[in-house]
């Protein structure tokens, strides 16, 4: 089934431009905030976290991008799909911390759980040809 027009392709772009752009938001977040975020992860025991805020910022925002743009989808989605496997149960590990953060970070771990959702169902969604992308490396 392609989303090439219609009420499909509409609801299609408003679901990419949602998802897509506001993982860019949180991507950028992580440059804004780096000292912050990598202090958290250093809490968290996570090794040469800078690099990690860093480099989770990046795969953020062109995953978000490639999902808001139709560029290369698939390896967005996939790219975003392995970032949420990895870094939410060592950096939302709510059952490890102590009882006055463990809501938070169950909120937080629920949440990126839900985002591994969206990224997989995108992931299956890529094959087809999006209306209103640019549709590069479908």
């Amino acid at each position: 089934m392609a989303f090439e027009s219609g009420v499909g392709a509409v609801l299609l772009l408003v679901g990419r431009l949602l998802f897509g752009g506001l993982l860019v938001f949180q991507g950028v977040n992580h440059f804004m905030q780096t000292d912050m975020l990598a202090g958290y992860a250093e809490s968290k025991g996570i090794p040469a976290a800078r690099f990690g805020v860093v480099a989770s910022g990046v795969m953020l925002v062109l995953g978000g991008l490639g999902i808001v743009l139709g560029v290369y989808p698939v390896i967005a989605a996939g790219m975003l799909a392995v970032f949420f496997l990895a870094v939410t149960p060592f950096m939302h590990d709510f059952w490890a911390v102590p009882e006055e953060q463990q809501q938070n970070e169950m909120t937080h771990f629920l949440k990126n759980v839900e985002l591994l959702g969206a990224s997989l169902l995108v992931l299956v969604l890529a094959g087809e040809t999006w209306g209103y992308a640019l549709n590069i490396g479908l």
